[in-house]
């Protein structure tokens, strides 16, 4: 049988690590200090005797300054890292929030409609994969083209708007962007009447 005995493990109250681990967490410096104050032997154990025989105001003191300096600029360049992230996080929350999907339906020949669905590329969704998932599930021609704007979207052989327009409401729904508007355009029945007045006078 092992005569090992075993201890509760020590956690650092500066940076919640284990001693062992102090150095990863940006605090060594401070870490260091508390450890001596706190636990002298598991001090003594990781940074040596002669480190343990100076006192806990003389170990602060022996660390050097630009240590110090340099420990505390890293933290405040890990929080601005944070926030700036964070902030990043946030912006782009609130551009895809602020656009809208726009779902059209042209004529075309013969009677014959499209279905084109631009604005998709904020949300990161995979055009191709979406268009080969729309003509898979209307069996028909299905697309992805630039528009006049250089941007993408996916156009659809025949009339599926309202079939179209669910499925876009359920998959924003699935990404929890619930809030983003989707605009249906009819163009088809905006047809323009042909202009054969003939002025008065002649």
């Amino acid at each position: 049988m092992s005569s090992a005995v075993l201890r509760d493990v020590v956690y650092c109250e500066v940076c919640s690590y284990p001693p062992e681990y102090c150095e990863f967490s940006g605090k060594l410096k401070r870490c260091k200090v508390w450890l001596q104050e706190n636990h002298p032997e598991v001090y003594a154990k990781l940074y040596g005797a002669e480190d343990a025989d100076v006192g806990a105001v003389g170990a602060k003191l022996a660390e050097s300054s630009i240590g110090e300096e340099r420990e505390g600029k890293l933290e405040k360049d890990l929080l601005k890292l944070q926030t700036r992230e964070e902030n990043r996080e946030q912006r782009e929350l609130q551009k895809k929030l602020a656009s809208k999907v726009v779902i059209k339906r042209e004529a075309r020949t013969k009677r014959k409609s499209i279905v084109a669905i631009s604005g998709l590329e904020v949300f990161e969704i995979d055009m191709k994969k979406l268009a080969k998932t729309f003509a898979s599930k209307f069996a028909t021609g299905c697309s992805v083209a630039k528009n006049v704007e250089k941007k993408e979207e996916v156009i659809i052989q025949g009339d599926v708007m309202e079939q179209v327009e669910a499925y876009i409401h359920q998959l924003l729904k699935e990404k929890g962007l619930d809030n983003v508007k989707v605009e249906t355009i009819d163009a088809a029945k905006k047809k323009k009447k042909p202009t054969t007045a003939t002025p008065e006078g002649k």
